[in-house]
C-alpha cells in the first residue's frame, strides 16, 4: 500500500504557539455546592494563556509578552486581583456592597472553569489569537478552556 501525504496550504498550519502566565489573588465561594468551597475563601491563582501565529510579525514575534502582560495582565489587576469573584446571585453580594469590599461579578458559578472561560472571553475580545487558557486555582487544581478542540469522549456520570 503506497503512502499518502495531505498537503494543506501554509496558511492552515499553525506553526507557532507562545504562552504568558499571570498570577494573582482572588476569593471565591460556590454556589449549589456542597463542600469546603460553598465559604468565602481564598486562592493564589495562576493563568496561563496561550496564543498561536502561522506567521511572526516584523519583530519575529506571534505577539509581544510584554504587550500580553500590559492588556491582560492589567485587565486582570484591575478586575480579579485581590477581589472577591461571586455570581451574581450569591445572596452575600449585597452584605459585601454595603461593606465597600471589592468583586467581580459574574452570571455563572465562580469555579475554576468559568474563570477559564472568563479570561478567555476578555483575551479573545481583545484581539488575540487565544487557543487556550489554563488557570490553577491551586497548585494541583487546573482547569483548561480550549473552546476549538473536539471533545475526545468525555463522559459525564449519570449524577451530573
Amino acid at each position: 500500500m503506497k503512502d499518502e501525504f495531505i498537503l494543506y496550504p501554509s496558511s492552515l498550519i499553525i506553526m507557532y504557539h507562545i504562552s504568558r502566565e499571570i498570577d494573582f489573588c482572588y476569593g471565591h465561594r460556590l454556589l449549589n455546592y456542597r463542600g469546603k468551597c460553598c465559604h468565602l475563601h481564598g486562592h493564589n491563582g495562576k493563568v496561563v494563556i496561550t496564543l498561536e501565529g502561522t506567521e511572526l510579525n516584523s519583530s519575529g514575534m506571534v505577539l509581544d509578552f510584554g504587550h500580553i502582560r500590559k492588556v491582560v495582565g492589567q485587565w486582570i489587576d484591575d478586575h480579579l486581583d485581590h477581589q472577591m469573584i461571586l455570581s451574581r446571585d450569591d445572596p452575600a453580594v449585597p452584605l459585601l456592597q454595603e461593606l465597600g469590599e471589592p468583586m467581580y461579578l459574574m452570571d455563572a458559578n465562580p469555579t475554576a472553569e468559568n474563570i477559564a472561560k472568563l479570561i478567555f472571553d476578555f483575551v479573545a475580545g481583545q484581539g488575540f489569537p487565544v487557543v487556550e487558557v489554563r488557570f490553577w486555582e491551586t497548585p494541583h487544581c487546573l482547569a483548561t478552556y480550549c473552546p476549538d478542540k473536539p471533545a475526545g469522549g468525555i463522559m459525564r456520570s449519570p449524577q451530573e
